[in-house]
């Protein structure tokens, strides 16, 4: 839901940024997989308690993740790497989760009900893209994605506030959890609403 807006504010600063990370011979796909290693490092982070580290490595994680879209935007915007990226995405919001739970064992049903929240979230939101993919739907105002997205309630802004909030409040991640579960299925059941018109 936020997602829009930051972009839509910050396209021109982030993409000038890009474009000078590019010219210093950074490649979006490089800035990827760093950011996914920085992000790895995090949920190990987490895995360990040390939820003061694994908060700077987010931060770390998320800005490789905003700056390799806008280096692919001053090269080239690719299929491949809109598919590392959003695997990537993924592969660490449920990491960091799946961390907390490693190291505190108590919490394992509240990170389990949200890690399948995230296969829902994950699934549609791919499952829309598909859609949108084979009937050339295109998303206005042009992004320059290498594929469309469903806007949602719960998007990569939401996510990143939830992983930072259970970072700093790490005894009220079992009512953080259930919170943005709840937040997050009513993203499913908008990507389903979308979907249902192309019965």
């Amino acid at each position: 839901m936020i997602d829009d807006l930051l972009r839509q504010r910050f396209k021109a600063p982030v993409d000038r940024t890009g474009a000078w990370l590019a010219g210093q011979g950074v490649s979006a796909l490089g800035m990827t997989v760093a950011g996914f290693t920085v992000g790895v490092a995090g949920c190990v982070a987490m895995a360990f308690e040390a939820y003061w580290l694994a908060l700077i490595l987010l931060v770390m994680n998320r800005l490789a993740d905003l700056f390799d879209g806008a280096v692919a935007r001053a090269t080239s915007v690719t299929d491949f790497g809109g598919f590392v990226d959003i695997v990537a995405d993924f592969l660490i919001y449920s990491g960091f989760v799946l961390g907390f739970a490693i190291g505190r064992p108590e919490e394992a049903l509240p990170a389990a009900v949200l890690i399948y929240t995230f296969l829902g979230t994950g699934g549609s939101f791919l499952a829309s893209a598909i859609i949108a993919a084979k009937r050339d739907i295109r998303r206005e105002p042009p992004s320059r994605k290498s594929f469309f997205y469903k806007a949602a309630l719960a998007e990569g802004v939401e996510t990143t506030i939830y992983l930072a909030l259970i970072c700093l409040l790490p005894d009220y991640f079992a009512i953080l959890s259930y919170g943005f579960a709840a937040i997050s299925w009513v993203s499913v059941l908008g990507h389903v609403l979308w979907a249902r018109q192309f019965r």
